[in-house]
């Protein structure tokens, strides 16, 4: 698309909107012209909204989830199990399984799945500090909640592997969730059943 003629500000923005995933550079302009349109206060809050999250948002250095706190709200809690450990691949798979209400033991967010092809490799994703946390002794359970594809069962396999030989349970979610879907889709009722369900690996 061509952009030449546009002035400099707007430029910016149509260029910094067509970065984000899923959005082209004509979804970008449609969105710039839409922000054009509105008045300066519900402009400004967005422009707003896009600071205080970056400003108030962190990762949580114990489980690796988003929180406005560092430990966050679930690892802080004290009445949850911390001896369960359920390890989701993005920090909104664990908001899908906490909305059905059935789990109650803490989480590891491992900030994607292994896929050599895309350049995701073991050493970018939190597995290292996953199998420290399950060596402390604290950890009796380690229930594998990774998407049920391709990438997400190496990555299950990798769990595995590095935690072979610590005193710890592995399970896996079971297959009420088709193969090749995403977690973050499931309804809560398959992702209840997923979780009575595991299975031991």
């Amino acid at each position: 698309m061509d952009i030449r003629g546009y002035p400099e500000p707007l430029v910016r923005l149509i260029e910094e909107l067509g970065k984000l995933p899923g959005i082209g550079p004509k979804s970008a302009e449609r969105i710039v012209f839409h922000i054009l349109r509105l008045p300066d206060e519900e402009a400004l809050g967005l422009a707003e909204a896009v600071r205080q999250l970056k400003r108030e948002m962190c990762q949580c250095s114990k489980c690796f989830n988003l929180g406005g706190s560092d430990p966050c709200e679930i690892c802080s809690d004290s009445r949850r199990d911390h001896s369960t450990v359920c390890v989701v691949e993005q920090p909104r798979d664990l908001i899908s399984i906490e909305r059905t209400g059935s789990y109650r033991g803490v989480y590891h967010v491992l900030g994607g799945h292994l896929a050599p092809l895309e350049g995701i490799e073991a050493e970018d994703l939190t597995l290292s500090q996953l199998a420290d946390r399950s060596r402390g002794g604290t950890v009796k359970e380690v229930i594998i909640a990774t998407n049920p594809n391709m990438e997400g069962d190496t990555t299950a396999l990798e769990i595995v592997n590095r935690l072979k030989g610590l005193p710890v349970k592995i399970t896996r979610i079971a297959r009420g969730i088709p193969a090749g879907s995403q977690i973050e889709y499931a309804s809560e009722g398959i992702l209840t059943d997923a979780m009575e369900e595991r299975r031991e690996m």
